[in-house]
């Protein structure tokens, strides 16, 4: 808890608490009146109360600290209440994005990546040296325009808007900002149809065909019919997670693992995929840990090799190369077994699959046209019965073939009335 003292000749005030190293601080606040210190004491208890329980201040004293002169924020810092990096470099643009890349150890090589692209793009429109609380609502809109005309896809712009949202939302649970300016951007990925590219299994075995060795045809394979996702589910495969007896594999997942039991998932050895990775598991030599052995080094190329592969197949490059096969793979699945099963398989939820995944294929429309539906009679409507040996005059006249002589052939006599409540022996 936090007090409030008054020097009985000066008139001076003082805010004294006891700070997380056990120790007596006092806030000196001048010629203050009493309402002003039991204000500044209550922010002071919030900020003592985050440090104690390693939480953030609430909004209200973020708002308050951020509004305050560098000279109080020096004040602050000096008795421990926030860190002397929060006083005054940390208040512009660039500055703050490097602290911010510093602390977060838990974040990915490939992630780190993506994050200093936008941190390239919001320093390239602010400077370096913008003050955090001079951005505005309506100077992230211009940002996200700045993006736009800089030819960036619709849905790379809003990833970028959704990673500095983020940076933003990290300065305000520290009180830098009143407001997260990027807060009404729009950042949620849209699927893309035109993107969209099913490939069929006669264009995959021109593929495997073109393949220069065996790591490559597997590489491919585990793509087209395993749906992994490429590259780092490829290069995560051991052969201990192959389990050749049991028909499945476990797949580790890098991009998954922070979420609840997103580590890893098993993928049956499906009758595509096996015999690429009997291949490969004869040419390995004893004691080989991983899978695939080759193009492991993080300056390989992935693509750019599938595309020379593709050419050389005779088929044209098309966009988002890997996740399409993935995709592909999903929609041919999802055709056959329960989509809850795939999505267990495939490592995405059933809304992701649905969105982004699942596609409508030449086959649906041959299938559709191939093979008519069958109408479902549903609670509620009346069935007219045909009499006994007459069921083949009622197909007749069911069909678009029926005419009105053979229609005249079947009972129309109600058995029943049918209403709300279901039809019984006696009506």
């Amino acid at each position: 808890m936090a007090s409030v003292s008054r020097d009985a000749k000066t008139g001076r005030r003082t805010v004294q608490f006891i700070g997380i190293d056990g120790k007596r601080r006092s806030l000196r606040l001048g010629k203050v009146n009493k309402r002003q210190a039991e204000t500044v004491r209550a922010y002071v208890e919030d900020l003592v109360a985050a440090l104690i329980t390693g939480h953030a201040p609430s909004d209200e004293t973020n708002r308050w600290i951020t509004n305050l002169p560098d000279l109080w924020r020096d004040r602050l810092a000096a008795v421990g209440l926030i860190a002397a990096w929060e006083r005054t470099e940390q208040l512009t643009l660039k500055p703050f994005l490097d602290r911010y890349m510093e602390t977060r150890a838990d974040i990915k090589p490939s992630t780190r990546v993506a994050l200093g692209q936008t941190i390239r793009y919001l320093t390239e429109f602010f400077g370096d040296n913008k003050p955090l609380r001079d951005i505005k609502p309506g100077d992230a809109d211009e940002w996200q325009q700045y993006l736009i005309s800089k030819g960036l896809a619709d849905n790379t712009v809003r990833r970028r808007s959704g990673v500095a949202k983020q940076f933003f939302r990290a300065a305000l649970r520290k009180g830098l900002v009143p407001m997260n300016p990027f807060a009404d951007l729009k950042v949620s990925v849209l699927a893309n149809p035109s993107r969209e590219y099913f490939m069929t299994s006669q264009e995959a075995q021109k593929v495997l065909d073109a393949c220069h060795d065996a790591q490559w045809r597997l590489l491919f394979a585990l793509s087209r019919y395993g749906g992994l996702r490429c590259p780092s589910e490829h290069l995560g495969l051991r052969w201990r997670d192959i389990d050749w007896a049991g028909g499945r594999f476990t797949v580790h997942s890098p991009k998954t693992e922070h979420h609840p039991g997103g580590a890893s998932r098993q993928v049956p050895l499906f009758p595509e995929l096996l015999p690429h990775l009997r291949e490969v598991f004869e040419q390995a030599e004893p004691g080989t840990e991983y899978v695939i052995t080759r193009y492991r080094h993080s300056n390989q190329n992935l693509s750019t090799q599938l595309r020379r592969i593709l050419r050389r197949a005779g088929l044209t490059p098309w966009p988002k190369l890997f996740q399409n096969l993935r995709a592909t793979r999903q929609t041919e699945l999802a055709d056959k077994f329960p989509l809850h099963v795939v999505c267990a398989w495939f490592g995405n939820s059933q809304p992701v699959a649905i969105k982004h995944y699942l596609q409508v294929t030449d086959e649906h429309f041959r299938q559709a046209v191939q093979n008519p539906v069958q109408p479902d009679i549903t609670e509620g409507h009346t069935v007219t019965q045909p009499a006994p040996g007459e069921a083949g005059d009622l197909a007749i006249c069911g069909s678009s073939q029926g005419n009105v002589a053979q229609c005249e052939n079947i009972s129309t006599e109600l058995v029943g009335v049918a209403g709300l409540e279901p039809a019984t022996s006696w009506v």
